[in-house]
């Protein structure tokens, strides 16, 4: 199955039962193009968990290409405003792992497929090529340990792990020596998705952050950010909570198959100005995709057959 099929798989519920068949009654209900139906294209993004600020910008392009090109018929306006969202979309699967070893610090709160997403990232990165070492920070939450160790030698790769409750940080500096020690490319560090509170939790990633950096000054880091997209706009919300706290540089985009708010990629990268790098498409190991805005416009948008 091509990239396009698993994007266009991945949004079937949102095309069969979120905005997009919300959009097709919208433009049966008109026969001319008029200010009417942008209002209502627009109220469909919003409720779509496309979100105010984004639907705005989204409607308003629309209206000045169809102005541009001269639009007279409603049903180009669909492919019109297909082009408007793989513009205004962005993203894609470019990692900056440029030193040896480079560190992947994943994020997110609790249930939205974190452990999984871990797995399925280090088995890529091995499949090109890279060696790779985890660390499991997330020493709260039980059998997060054990459910990681399942991934890690599902990959093949290997695992740095304390005791339950141990101290996070402590074991990513014992992460980041066996890395260095046994020459790894990608350390990737799995974290606690809930403590005691918002700002505990938001504590225990900036003292994570600082071993990080004290540790490995120069090499490339990124934070990815787990979303589920289920959770549609209160998935904006965690991010930019984390966004604030963590300085993410990418979002994993986790359960789009199971959800019909496939919008909410929008407003992440319309509202945050940070790209989505991957998909959850499916369980399979192979269903987290890179994410790329073409396919998504696409396999939001067309029905495929």
């Amino acid at each position: 199955m091509g990239l396009f099929d698993k994007f266009r798989k991945g949004l079937k519920k949102t095309r069969e039962e979120g905005i997009t068949s919300q959009i097709d009654d919208v433009m049966e209900s008109y026969e001319k193009i008029t200010d009417e139906l942008f209002d209502e294209l627009e109220e469909v993004l919003i409720m779509g968990d496309v979100g105010f600020p984004t639907a705005e910008k989204i409607i308003k392009s629309l209206k000045e290409k169809v102005e541009n090109d001269k639009i007279k018929e409603v049903s180009k306006v669909k492919e019109t405003l297909k082009d408007v969202v793989s513009g205004i979309v962005w993203g894609g699967s470019y990692l900056k792992l440029r030193t040896k070893p480079s560190v992947i610090l994943v994020i997110g709160v609790n249930g939205v497929g974190k452990t999984t997403t871990i797995g399925k990232l280090a088995l890529r990165l091995k499949e090109q090529g890279r060696s790779v070492i985890l660390g499991a920070a997330d020493t709260f939450r039980a059998a997060a340990i054990e459910q990681l160790q399942v991934w890690a030698d599902r990959a093949q790769v290997d695992l740095i792990k304390s005791a339950e409750g141990s101290d996070p940080a402590s074991v990513v500096f014992d992460t980041i020596q066996a890395g260095k020690a046994r020459n790894a490319d990608v350390i990737i560090v799995d974290t606690a998705g809930r403590l005691h509170n918002k700002k505990n939790l938001m504590d225990e990633l900036n003292k994570i952050r600082r071993v990080i950096d004290r540790e490995l000054p120069e090499a490339s880091k990124e934070v990815l950010l787990v979303l589920d997209a289920t959770t549609g706009q209160n998935a904006v919300n965690q991010a930019k909570d984390f966004k604030e706290a963590a300085g993410i540089t990418g979002i994993i985009l986790t359960k789009l198959d199971g959800t019909a708010k496939g919008g909410v990629i929008l407003a992440i990268n319309n509202e945050l100005d940070v790209p989505v790098k991957f998909i959850g498409v499916g369980e399979q190991i192979d269903d987290l995709q890179p994410f790329d805005a073409d396919a998504f416009a696409a396999g939001l948008f067309d029905d495929g057959e």
